[in-house]
């Protein structure tokens, strides 16, 4: 199957194209944004693989499902295009950034000037139908995702790994804290920032970790 992604991902993950799951899963997706409107736009899908090559990697982060309004997916977990209200996970995000970097708030939400510093913007299902959120789930995605976090956790050292939510952390479970360091925290939501979200100091930790490893801190 040809798979329009990332060289470096395409042959990184090129043992998962013929699987059976995967195969079930493009046909799938291929039917839903034939019959519904179904976001990110179809060549966003993989744009979380696009904007980060393989061994440009240095910082992950895990979120679920993409966002399911209208203009709001751009296929990086979290991120919204430039001009599209920023959710309040994300505001929250930046928040945090703020108060750990004594930085000031964006003006935007699209984090795609993180991903092309080395940070992986990775949801665990890539598409979603318009205004219902997680409707795409269980039909493959998560196994597709699972075996790129693995070909990195594996094949790549060092690397920094922010769960944030008990999906995301069970996701990332398997992640050898001797070989790389996972951040956990409860998801950015308003409804659970307020419990450990905030003051959790990922960002920082992520670039002290990353400079004593001989690598350039994040601009966040």
């Amino acid at each position: 199957m040809d798979v329009k992604i990332e060289p470096t991902w395409k042959e990184r993950l090129a043992d998962e194209w013929n699987r059976q799951y995967f195969v079930k899963l493009t046909d799938f997706v291929r039917d839903r944004y034939r019959c519904a409107t179904i976001y990110p736009p179809a060549s966003k899908i993989f744009a979380a693989f696009d904007a980060c090559p393989f061994d440009s990697v240095k910082v992950v982060i895990l979120g679920q499902d993409p966002y399911h309004g209208p203009g709001q997916a751009n296929g990086l977990c979290f991120s919204v295009n430039e001009g599209v209200d920023m959710p309040p996970s994300l505001i929250n995000i930046f928040k945090e950034v703020s108060s750990d970097l004594a930085k000031p708030m964006p003006t935007d939400g699209n984090l795609e000037r993180w991903a092309k510093q080395g940070v992986l913007m990775l949801n665990a299902t890539l598409t979603v139908e318009a205004h219902k959120a997680g409707s795409h789930q269980g039909r493959g995605w998560e196994e597709f995702t699972d075996a790129a976090v693995k070909k990195l956790a594996t094949d790549r050292s060092d690397l920094v790994f922010m769960l944030w939510g008990s999906y995301a952390i069970k996701k990332g479970a398997f992640i050898d804290r001797n070989r790389h360091l996972v951040l956990t925290a409860p998801h950015p939501s308003p409804l659970s920032a307020y419990r450990g979200f905030f003051g959790c100091r990922h960002f920082s930790q992520a670039n002290a970790w990353l400079t004593s490893h001989g690598q350039q801190a994040i601009d966040w």
